[in-house]
C-alpha cells in the first residue's frame, strides 16, 4: 500500500498517511521504517517533532527500541510549512502535541504533491481522543492503528494508562509512567484508582 514514488516519474500526487494507537505500540518506529524507505527511493524526506518532546534526544526522533531518524524541532505547526520546500516526503512524530494548526498544515503539503507520514497518539490517559488526531485521522488517505501489548494480560493493548497522580493531559513520560492496557485491564486499573482515592 505505501510505495514510494520514483522521482520524477510524472505528477506529484500528495497524500496523508496516519500512524496511531497507544504508547508503547510503535508509531514511532513504523514513521521510521517508512521514511527510511523513501530515502532509500532517492526522495527527499524531512522530519519533524514538537519542541517539547526530549525524552531521548533534542534533534532525533527515537523510538522506545532506540531506532532513530533526524528531525527539526517546531514550536508550532505552522513552523513546518516555512521549512518544508522542495521536499517529497514529509514526517511528523508526535502530532498530538501540536496545535490544530497541524491539520492545515497537512493538507496544504499534500496539495501540493507532498507524501505526509504523521505518528501520534489516537487517546490520551483518559481514553479521550487526543488534540488534532481525531481530525488528522479524519482526513488521512491511510490510516494505521497499531497495538502494545497488555502489560498485565498480555493481550493487545490499545490505552495508555497513567500510573501516577499526576495532572495535566500532557505528561511526558515513559514506563515510569505510562503502561500500555486492554479495555478490560484500563477499566479495572481506573476502578482500582477510583477505590484509592475514596480511602
Amino acid at each position: 500500500m505505501f510505495l514510494e514514488r520514483s522521482v520524477g516519474s510524472g505528477k506529484k500526487q500528495g497524500f496523508i498517511e496516519v500512524i496511531t494507537g497507544s504508547m508503547f505500540s510503535g508509531k514511532t518506529e513504523e514513521l521510521i521504517r517508512r521514511l527510511r524507505r523513501a530515502r532509500l527511493a532517492g526522495q527527499k524526506v524531512e522530519i519533524y517533532k514538537p519542541v517539547i518532546d526530549e525524552r531521548y534526544s533534542r534533534e532525533e526522533v527515537v523510538s522506545h527500541d532506540a531506532r532513530s531518524i533526524r528531525s527539526t524541532p517546531v514550536e508550532t505547526a505552522a513552523n513546518i510549512l516555512l521549512m518544508a520546500w522542495g521536499v517529497d516526503v514529509v514526517g511528523i512524530d508526535e502530532a498530538q502535541f501540536f496545535d490544530h494548526g497541524i491539520v492545515e498544515v497537512c493538507n496544504q503539503l499534500a496539495d501540493q504533491g507532498v507524501r505526509v507520514i504523521v505518528a501520534g497518539l489516537d487517546m490520551d490517559y483518559l481514553g479521550k481522543p487526543f488534540g488534532p488526531m481525531p481530525d488528522l485521522l479524519a482526513i488521512a488517505e491511510y490510516v494505521t492503528k497499531v497495538h502494545a501489548i497488555c502489560m498485565r494480560c498480555g493481550n493487545l493493548a490499545q490505552y495508555s494508562y497513567r500510573k501516577t497522580d499526576e495532572g495535566g493531559q500532557v505528561l511526558l513520560g515513559e514506563k515510569d509512567r505510562y503502561e500500555p492496557l486492554c479495555r478490560a485491564c484500563y477499566l479495572e486499573a481506573l476502578e482500582e484508582d477510583r477505590k484509592k482515592k475514596k480511602t
